[in-house]
């Protein structure tokens, strides 16, 4: 008996949060606190790197949909021990000496533990979106997605911008053991979920591992779909690269961006998230994309303001900073909301997991690997030009949207 729909949005709503976190640790607070310890702007932007996990998941993605236990769950049977693992790491964090990333060697050691964070955050979040797809249908899909990115984003506001407050103001110690124990309170839910059981085909169950994939892409649809994936997220992830670096050296303290940037704006993708879900039933998965990509673009140009007022006059007002930032994310949880729901759509149930995972590896390929030349073309021209031309990246790479909307009609 598959449980009622607020029961099963609770439980997925604690799954991203639950993700969140640690990736809020990785994308919100790690640029920060390395600029904090004076680490260089090239070094911040190869920290993308670290985010491989999450662009190569698909390679391990249809071992998770295979192998589970059935008293557990198909999905269960991963996130469970997986969040343990998870809160175990965090732990061992605590005890790092941040003093240690002036160093080399402390940069070295401290970027080995946010790797194994993300590895084990992008495969939680493979069983996480295979329950997501099994668990809503069609007509859900909007609701469930704006609730994804909800959690996401508050997941991101603990990990990110509230521990980068305790930081600042607490304990370095104290506050990854705090990260830790939160962990546990989101594993509460999936831990006393009965999930459904699914029944899968023994044809599809004994499919070779190659075949998943060369079914899903050889599809017409995804050939049409796959340049939307491959471009959509450039101009965000180029956009978002360099946005805490030009904050502290703009003189914002890690509690400023903590409790007004990073808190503020993922309040704003919130609200931007559950606007999202609500416009999608109304206008259909095409134009919100079309739409929300445009304002996206215009909140990556609005940081090139910012950069250019601050270099003119040589200071910044903090409620400016505050504000552009809002907005940028308010659109960004639009258009992530409108590109996740279309994402589920591709979907098979089948192979729920290996499917989205494979679609938001894309994206985590294309776009996160924009962010590798982030440092390096900031350090060459300067952040005013760089979110311009980020601005226009964005702008341009729309264009595969309105190809598959063609498609679409034909």
């Amino acid at each position: 008996m598959t449980p009622q729909l607020p029961i099963r949005l609770a439980v997925l709503l604690s799954l991203y949060v639950a993700q969140g976190l640690p990736t809020g640790i990785f994308t919100q607070a790690l640029p920060a606190i390395l600029r904090s310890y004076n680490v260089s702007l090239t070094i911040i932007g190869f920290t993308s790197l670290l985010a491989i996990p999450w662009a190569l998941k698909f390679l391990w993605a249809p071992y998770v949909d295979k192998y589970y236990s059935a008293h557990l769950g198909r999905s269960r049977s991963w996130i469970l021990p997986l969040q343990a693992i998870s809160m175990a790491l965090l732990l061992v964090i605590s005890m790092f000496d941040p003093y240690l990333l002036k160093t080399s060697t402390g940069i070295y050691q401290f970027f080995v533990l946010m790797f194994l964070l993300n590895l084990f955050a992008a495969t939680q979040d493979i069983a996480s979106d295979a329950l997501a797809v099994r668990s809503l249908n069609y007509e859900e899909r909007g609701l469930g997605n704006s609730l994804q990115v909800v959690g996401y984003r508050l997941g991101l506001i603990i990990g990110g911008g509230f521990l980068l407050y305790l930081v600042g103001v607490w304990d370095w110690q104290l506050a990854f053991i705090l990260m830790a124990m939160l962990l546990a309170i989101m594993t509460l839910p999936i831990l006393f979920y009965r999930e459904p059981v699914v029944e899968v085909s023994p044809l599809e169950a004994q499919r070779p591992y190659a075949e998943v994939f060369k079914s899903f892409i050889s599809h017409p649809a995804f050939k049409a779909w796959v340049w939307v994936l491959i471009t959509y997220k450039v101009g965000d992830g180029l956009g978002s690269a360099m946005v805490k670096p030009m904050m502290i050296d703009m003189g914002l303290q890690l509690q400023q961006i903590g409790l007004y940037v990073s808190v503020l704006g993922s309040m704003a993708t919130l609200l931007g998230a559950l606007m999202a879900g609500w416009l999608i039933q109304r206008i259909g998965r095409y134009k919100a994309l079309i739409s929300f990509g445009l304002l996206q673009s215009i909140g990556i140009g609005s940081y090139a303001l910012l950069s250019w007022q601050w270099q003119q006059t040589g200071e910044i007002e903090p409620w400016l900073v505050y504000g552009v930032n809002a907005a940028d994310h308010w659109v960004s949880g639009m258009a992530t909301v409108a590109l996740l729901t279309a994402v589920m759509d591709q979907c098979r149930r089948d192979h729920a997991g290996a499917d989205f995972t494979l679609q938001v590896s894309i994206l985590a390929i294309f776009g996160g690997s924009a962010g590798l030349i982030a440092g390096v073309v900031t350090d060459a021209i300067g952040y005013t030009a760089y979110y311009l031309l980020a601005a226009f990246i964005a702008l341009c790479l729309l264009w595969p949207v309105v190809q598959w909307g063609r498609w679409l009609k034909r």
